[in-house]
C-alpha cells in the first residue's frame, strides 16, 4: 500500500460543508498505521486517531480529514475477525435490542426479510434465522470474516461496502447495524439507501457508541472509541437528527447495556500495552477470563422506522 496517500476532508454529516468545527484532539497517527490490521474489527486498542473536531452548531463529532473512501474500503476488505472468544455474548447482547426492534416497529415489525450492515462471519444472522425470520442477508466488507461464515449463511452475504443501487427497493423488514454506523464515511448515503431498501413501516436498529457517555467523557482521548476507525461519533441527539433528516421517525434510543467477559474488558482499558498483554495472557485460558458481567460500556441504541 502506498504509505503517501493523501487525506480528504470531511463535513458534518447533518449541517453540511458551510458548518464550522473546533478541534478536539490533533492527529496522532503516522502514514505507516494505515494497515489492514489498523482496520480490523475490535483489534486490540492502540490509542491512534485522526483529527478530531466537533460541529459548533450541531454538535457532531467527527475526524477530520481522513483516508480516501476507496483507500478505507480497500483496507476494510483485507482486515481480519478478531472477536470470535466474544460471539456468544455479543449474540446475547445483540438479541436483546432485537426484541426491542421487533415490538418498536408498527406494534411488531413482519419478521420477514432482515439485513445486517457489517455481518462479519454472520454469527447474528444464525441467530435471527432461530429468532424466527424467514430470510436473512448480510453485507461484509472483510474478506477474512466472510470466509468464516457457516455454509446456509455464505451465500446470503455480499463482500463489499454498502453503496447506490447494492440494495433492492422495498424488500427489508428490518435493518440491523452494531458497531458500524460509527465507521461509515458518508452516513447520509447509507441512511438513503436503507429507506430506499426498506418496506413501509420497515425499520432500523442502530448499536454504537454514545461520544457523551459517562466513561468517553472521563477518558477523554484515551477512551477506545478515538480512534482511526471511526469517521464520526454519536451522541443521542446527533444520531436522532441525521435519522430523522433523512426520513426515519425515532421509535427509541437510549443507553444500551452489553454482556462482556473480563478478559475483554481488560482488552478495552486504557492500560499501558504491557500491562495488558501481559494480563490478557493471564487471562486467556483462564476460567476467570471467562467470567461475563452486563455492564454500561458507553453504547447507545436507537430504533428507527420508515413510515
Amino acid at each position: 500500500m502506498d504509505h503517501n496517500l493523501p487525506l480528504v476532508s470531511t463535513f458534518c454529516a447533518i449541517c453540511g460543508p458551510q458548518s464550522k468545527a473546533i478541534e478536539i484532539f490533533p492527529s496522532n497517527f503516522s502514514p505507516n498505521d494505515l494497515t489492514p490490521d489498523t482496520f480490523s474489527a475490535r483489534r486490540l486498542p492502540d490509542k491512534i486517531h485522526y483529527r478530531i473536531v466537533r460541529c459548533q452548531s450541531c454538535g457532531l463529532v467527527r475526524s477530520d480529514p481522513i483516508i480516501a473512501p476507496e483507500t478505507l474500503s480497500e483496507l476494510y476488505a483485507k482486515s481480519n475477525q478478531t472477536y470470535d472468544t466474544e460471539v456468544n455474548n455479543l449474540m446475547d447482547s445483540y438479541v436483546k435490542y432485537l426484541d426491542k426492534a421487533v415490538i418498536n416497529l408498527s406494534g411488531g415489525v413482519k419478521k420477514g426479510r432482515l439485513l445486517e450492515i457489517g455481518c462479519g462471519s454472520g454469527f447474528f444472522l444464525e441467530k435471527a434465522l432461530e429468532y424466527g425470520f424467514e430470510y436473512v442477508h448480510g453485507i461484509e466488507p472483510s474478506r477474512q470474516a466472510v470466509e468464516k461464515s457457516a455454509p446456509h449463511i455464505h451465500p446470503n452475504i455480499i463482500c463489499d461496502m454498502l453503496r447506490p443501487g447494492l440494495l433492492q427497493t422495498d424488500y427489508f423488514d428490518l435493518i440491523c447495524m452494531f458497531q458500524v454506523f460509527d465507521h461509515i464515511d458518508h452516513p447520509g448515503m447509507l441512511l438513503d439507501e436503507c429507506y430506499k431498501a426498506l418496506k413501509p413501516g420497515g425499520g432500523i436498529l442502530f448499536l454504537n457508541h454514545d461520544v457523551k457517555a459517562l466513561t468517553a467523557r472521563l477518558l477523554g482521548e484515551r477512551s477506545p472509541i478515538i480512534d482511526i476507525e471511526h469517521t464520526y461519533l454519536y451522541d443521542p441527539s446527533t444520531i436522532q437528527k441525521i435519522a430523522t433528516q433523512h426520513g426515519f421517525l425515532v421509535t427509541e434510543v437510549g443507553p444500551a447495556v452489553n454482556r462482556i467477559s473480563l478478559r475483554y474488558l481488560v482488552h478495552l482499558l486504557p492500560l499501558p500495552n504491557g500491562v495488558k498483554i501481559s494480563l490478557l495472557k493471564t487471562l486467556h485460558d483462564s476460567p476467570i477470563g471467562k467470567i461475563t458481567f452486563q455492564l454500561h460500556l458507553g453504547n447507545l441504541y436507537m430504533v428507527v422506522k420508515k413510515p
